[in-house]
């Protein structure tokens, strides 16, 4: 008779599969109180909106670092790969609106923008 029991690749396994959604929702909070912070009503409108001070270009160059290392930790374990997609797309995007100077538009001092 043959016994059936959870080893360790199994294990490992169930543990990745498990901190997937888990660091989803933690990325959803810890970027919510970024939202809150910088003044923005939701957090869909604090990652869609160009960077305006420098805190909040250095808050998107930190997002999208923290998508690249999830990333690179995604060659070991791949459903990483997932989580680090989310804030290296975000980050990044806000990266490349600063460096096109697009966070002056959406500057309230600035009518004439």
């Amino acid at each position: 008779m043959a016994r059936f029991g959870i080893g360790v690749p199994e294990l490992l396994i169930l543990g990745v599969v498990a901190i997937v959604p888990v660091a989803i929702v933690i990325f959803a909070v810890l970027v919510g109180r970024r939202a809150r912070n910088f003044g923005y009503e939701s957090t869909r409108a604090y990652l869609r909106a160009a960077p305006r001070s420098d805190a909040e270009k250095r808050d998107a160059v930190d997002l999208a670092l923290k998508g690249l290392a999830s990333c690179m930790l995604g060659l070991l374990f791949p459903p990483f790969v997932l989580v680090g997609l989310i804030p290296l797309f975000y980050g990044g995007r806000k990266v490349v609106y600063a460096s096109m100077g697009l966070g002056l538009v959406d500057d309230g001092d600035q009518p004439d923008a």
